[in-house]
């Protein structure tokens, strides 16, 4: 396996362990296993739970991303408890995007918009060179470094927009719409959120962004052959 492969797998690795590792277990835990939602949500918050605790004492950072997932199982623990009332037990699922989405617009608000996380990677893509234009960009030394940091917090706004909207729609619906027509409209609407939310945030963050990375990379590029000829210059002067 080559070394860019390896780096591929490296960036991937904790958008992996911090998002799909917790949310494929909770679906496979209830579904497959037949868990309750208290349970499946208990076991899935293990790997969220281990990568906080292992940030905070090893590195002494908060994994922003691993610590949002598990706010959001401990809110779906505590809503779980909610019962009885068929719409309620509808209307209690909007929980978890609800948390999310006030997870990542508090983000912005404090200037480190939590999708940045999950966006760098697939942008990256692992190479040195767009890590390092990355970087530049982020740091503000870029000429495009402003315009950057822009599309950073609207790709999260996007989102944090997105999954409180859903949460607002499923809600309403859950006590304006017959019980049994919910149940699978609530899917519905949640796989058309998750649409809005790529094509809108492609559009405004992540596409503007890329286009930025790769002209960054050019002029990292530039300015290194421009770099090379000078020391190369007093070399052909001596020569003559």
């Amino acid at each position: 396996m080559t070394t860019n492969q390896h780096k591929k797998q490296n960036a991937f690795a904790p958008l992996l362990m911090d998002v799909a590792v917790p949310l494929g277990s909770y679906y496979l835990f209830k579904g497959a296993f037949g868990m309750s939602t208290f349970a499946a949500l208990a076991w899935s918050s293990v790997v969220p739970a281990g990568r906080t605790m292992w940030s905070a004492v090893s590195k002494r950072t908060l994994n922003g991303l691993a610590g949002l997932i598990l706010v959001v199982n401990i809110v779906g623990l505590m809503l779980s408890f909610v019962s009885g009332d068929p719409r309620l037990m509808l209307a209690k699922d909007s929980g978890v995007s609800s948390t999310v989405g006030i997870g990542i617009l508090v983000s912005v608000a404090l200037g480190k918009p939590m999708m940045t996380a999950g966006l760098k990677p697939f942008l990256v893509k692992g190479d040195a060179a767009r890590e390092a234009a990355w970087a530049r960009l982020e740091s503000g030394t870029a000429a495009a470094s402003v315009a950057f940091r822009r599309r950073e917090r609207a790709f999260s706004i996007v989102w944090g927009t997105v999954l409180l909207a859903e949460c607002v729609v499923r809600v309403v619906g859950a006590y304006t719409v017959p019980v049994d027509t919910m149940v699978w409209l609530g899917s519905v609407i949640m796989v058309v959120a998750m649409g809005i939310g790529f094509v809108a945030g492609g559009a405004l963050g992540a596409g503007p962004m890329a286009e930025m990375v790769a002209s960054e990379v050019k002029a990292g590029e530039g300015a290194e052959a421009g770099v090379g000829a000078e020391v190369e210059m007093p070399e052909v002067v001596l020569a003559r």
